[in-house]
């Protein structure tokens, strides 16, 4: 059994909520975007993005005669493929939209999306915002960031991450939704055992709570919504300035 809460709240200086959401229990799919953009663009991106990803999830439920226009890959398990395929598709949207509005030029949107298939966990990632697994009392960060300092440190094992965590670029994406035509989806599978608790949001949550914290409030238990709504209120009394998003899901066992 599968169960998913989601908290979201404008914070303390945005006049609108550019962060989307969806919980699909159905399709036991859980998503998180974090749009970006004036005019309201970045709410559109989030928006259009979450509707592209989850029609083709569904989709490809529902009905497995249906295309891969991006293809398989092999290395790829079936229900990593459908998550890759609906990002990619996502990305097409909100690129188009993007390129006939121009209200929305350089709108973008970032992703995290989780598909619970049995006992696995696929995650599937653009941009910043995060997935957290709690599992055996240990809080791991399962994506990768899209930014500059996250490159940094892949790229050169030597750089000071104490240094690059206030350098003024570290924030910068390197990879969002809508950018361009195609987009890199970063994928990966996980074992779920039962307890363990899934955490997706946005940065406006993880920017001012840290790991220490996170992990402190998750293991405090409790019903899902309430933990959601702990997480959201926690990064809001610590002065976060964006928008906040947690959505929180538990794996209870395998129906």
């Amino acid at each position: 059994m599968v169960l998913a809460q989601a908290v979201s709240d404008l914070g303390p200086v945005r006049k609108n909520n550019e962060d989307s959401w969806a919980v699909e229990d159905d399709l036991h799919l859980y998503v998180v975007a974090d749009g970006m953009g004036g005019h309201s663009a970045g709410e559109v991106a989030s928006q259009l993005a979450v509707e592209a990803l989850v029609g083709f999830i569904r989709r490809s439920h529902e009905d497995t005669d249906v295309s891969w226009p991006y293809g398989i890959d092999p290395t790829l398990s079936l229900h990593a493929n459908r998550l890759r395929t609906a990002i990619s598709l996502a990305n097409r949207r909100v690129f188009r939209a993007a390129e006939t509005h121009d209200d929305y030029t350089g709108m973008g949107t970032t992703v995290v999306a989780a598909l619970v298939a049995r006992d696995r966990l696929i995650v599937g990632s653009v941009g910043d915002s995060r997935l957290y697994l709690l599992s055996g009392g240990t809080l791991l960060q399962v994506t990768q960031d899209d930014t500059w300092a996250a490159a940094m440190l892949a790229d050169h094992g030597g750089a000071d991450a104490a240094a690059l965590a206030h350098h003024p670029m570290r924030h910068v994406l390197t990879n969002v939704l809508g950018a361009r035509d195609t987009t890199t989806v970063r994928m990966s599978e996980h074992e779920l055992t039962a307890g363990d608790t899934v955490m997706l949001c946005s940065d406006g949550l993880y920017g001012a709570v840290d790991d220490p914290t996170l992990l402190r409030m998750m293991q405090q238990g409790g019903e899902i919504d309430a933990i959601a709504g702990r997480l959201v209120k926690t990064a809001i009394e610590k002065g976060t300035r964006d928008n906040v998003t947690a959505l929180v899901v538990r794996y209870e066992a395998e129906a």
